[in-house]
């Protein structure tokens, strides 16, 4: 195709998305704007620092607004009719209270992310796909309390001296928030919006996720102890993997997740959750990742689950996977398995050991049993493109080989959705005669090999 026809066909297709998006495109006149702004300035005025005062229940923050907020209306001459002043004072109300205008999206169980960049403009991610919201914040100092009411709710801090933040929600969902200097335009308020109702495997199987078959296997790597790393980009889903997967764990085994901000949600009753902690303003205090990870081998774990790797605790969770805590997990930001191998080798020299890259190689390699990779595809989906088995070393480097591999040549449809799937590549992997050992029998047609004298022995009938 020339190049002018592909650039026409890449016009049409942006005017077909922006008549899809009308009504949630450029932010409409608000003609309550200036009255809603004067109100929310009046009883911020009134309130202080009594709104982020720990000792009030949630009863008696919600009476202290209401009356504040009937003053406030009080002192207004505009006429309003009684619908739009109780409208208004809901709208207010959710502002102080809530999460201001993101609120609306976080009760939208089909939002996935809200991205709200300064006060100008709101975007969130339905399907995969990004929206412009008519939603904004009032100003900019209204969007800096929301960013401070929900990072004040976990203990942590945002200010000049450390202008950026991860926290969460108590639903579970990552928030990230950076303000000015850093943030030239304003401040910049992200959150991965977690489902309500968590995923389960039925769910990830009826969205395409993974096929029974994938999740067969699964099962049985979990059930057997086996080490495994879920890799992927950002945003493809490797959390919630990690929650699908730890619902394999037995119920009597004692589990430590160990995160940056919590965000896992094991359903176990034996589970003990560590969270780091930032610096306090005088720069002393910090609890890091690496750690909470030497801290819990002191815990009697009979598995350890690190949200995400991403410096020296690598190191520390390598090693405990090879001293006696199997079944161990956590997630990798990598493109592959090759790339995940390569990504933990980087982050064990940042741990600041002097290790030759062969002895590190070789703890990866006897460490890990299972490497899981999701890839978020064009449509906007989620899939689990790779199943790799890490088999051991061949000289200086780490051998894997694909147990299940994404059938890409089944190309898309008319909408653009993938029409391949998970698929088996036929190789038996090692680690079945571990499974068989402990008494975890998995169907030869896992594999996609139908011979069971061949699924159990490697070698075909003749």
């Amino acid at each position: 195709m020339k190049l002018n026809e592909r650039l026409k066909r890449t016009e049409a297709k942006k005017g077909t998305a922006s008549t899809l998006q009308a009504g949630e495109g450029k932010p409409a006149a608000d003609p309550l704007f200036h009255l809603k702004q004067r109100a929310q300035e009046a009883l911020f005025t009134k309130l202080g620092a009594r709104l982020y005062d720990p000792s009030l229940s949630e009863e008696e923050l919600q009476d202290f607004v209401s009356a504040a907020l009937n003053e406030a209306m009080e002192g207004e001459t505009a006429k309003l009719s009684a619908d739009e002043r109780q409208l208004l004072a809901s709208q207010i109300r959710d502002d102080i209270l809530g999460y201001g205008p993101v609120q609306m999206y976080l009760d939208d169980p089909s939002v996935t992310e809200i991205m709200v960049n300064a006060e100008h403009a709101i975007y969130v991610e339905r399907d995969g796909k990004l929206i412009e919201t008519n939603s904004r914040f009032v100003s900019r100092q209204h969007l800096r309390r929301v960013i401070d009411r929900i990072v004040a709710k976990v203990g942590r801090r945002i200010d000049e001296s450390s202008p950026m933040v991860d926290a969460r929600l108590p639903d579970g969902s990552r928030v990230n928030a950076i303000i000015p200097p850093l943030a030239v335009d304003g401040p910049v308020l992200t959150i991965r919006v977690f489902a309500k109702d968590p995923f389960q495997v039925e769910d990830l199987i009826s969205m395409g996720t993974m096929t029974p078959l994938v999740a067969e296997l699964l099962w049985g790597t979990v059930s057997g102890k086996l080490n495994i790393i879920v890799s992927g980009g950002t945003g493809t889903g490797k959390t919630t993997m990690l929650n699908v997967l730890s619902r394999f764990i037995p119920q009597e085994e004692r589990i430590v997740t160990i995160e940056d901000a919590v965000e896992l949600q094991l359903h176990q009753r034996h589970v003990i959750r560590l969270e780091a902690r930032p610096p306090n303003v005088e720069g002393r205090g910090e609890i890091t990742i690496r750690d909470l990870v030497r801290n819990a081998l002191r815990m009697r774990p009979d598995r350890i689950v690190v949200g995400e790797a991403r410096g020296g605790e690598a190191l520390d969770m390598l090693q405990a996977m090879n001293t006696g805590h199997e079944g161990s997990m956590s997630t990798i930001h990598a493109n592959s398995p090759r790339d995940t191998l390569a990504r933990l080798e980087t982050m064990v020299l940042m741990a600041g050991v002097d290790l030759p890259s062969r002895a590190i190689r070789e703890q990866i390699s006897s460490a890990l049993d299972v490497i899981v990779h999701l890839t978020r595809m064009r449509d906007g989906s989620r899939r689990i493109t790779q199943i790799a088995e890490v088999v051991g070393m061949e000289g200086d480097t780490i051998t894997i080989q694909d147990i299940f591999a994404f059938d890409y040549s089944a190309g898309v449809d008319e909408s653009g959705h993938s029409l391949g799937s998970t698929l088996p590549t036929g190789i038996r992997p090692q680690f079945v005669d571990r499974l068989h050992d402990i008494g975890i029998e998995l169907a030869p047609e896992v594999f996609g090999v139908p011979d069971l004298a061949f699924a159990t022995t490697g070698k075909r009938k003749k």
